[in-house]
């Protein structure tokens, strides 16, 4: 099925936005489990693989459309020189992430491409639950302090 140009951009768009987060993800993650803070390596890891799974539906419904999914290209990748960094990073990333996917809902309905509506809404929450978690992170050290913190990420 031939479908809308400005949708396969934005699937594209999104795209990029998945597979960098899917490398700034896996970078904290492997440097958590580097300092040995086991639960923080866990938490980031699983959320990689979320975003790389977002990459495979998104490559999936820009190939049904009949578009060329663009995987070579990523955004700018910020990695965190300690952990604090690294969830204001991936909050920025995720914050992103929700703009992006909003504006693409935006498109999709004004277009009238309900599935890739339905695909941009699917991601979004589970994006919208990334950020909740890497809030409750920041907020964790915020209250206890960032030294308490990392004593708790170590299993």
């Amino acid at each position: 099925m031939k479908g809308n140009e400005q949708i396969i951009k934005h699937l594209n768009m999104r795209l990029a936005e998945e597979l960098t987060a899917t490398n700034q993800y896996m970078v904290h993650a492997e440097m958590c489990e580097n300092w040995g803070y086991k639960r923080l390596n866990e938490m980031i890891f699983k959320r990689s693989v979320q975003e790389m799974k977002h990459a495979e539906k998104l490559i999936a419904r820009i190939l049904f459309l009949e578009g060329i999914p663009i995987v070579s290209e990523l955004n700018k990748i910020h990695i965190g020189s300690e952990v604090p960094k690294m969830h204001t990073n991936d909050h920025a990333s995720e914050v992103g992430a929700i703009r992006g996917y909003n504006e693409s809902i935006r498109l999709a309905v004004e277009v009238g491409d309900n599935g890739s509506r339905e695909l941009f809404e699917s991601i979004l929450k589970e994006e919208e639950e990334h950020i909740d978690l890497i809030e409750a992170q920041m907020d964790q050290i915020t209250q206890m302090g960032v030294q308490n913190y990392l004593v708790e990420q170590i299993d």
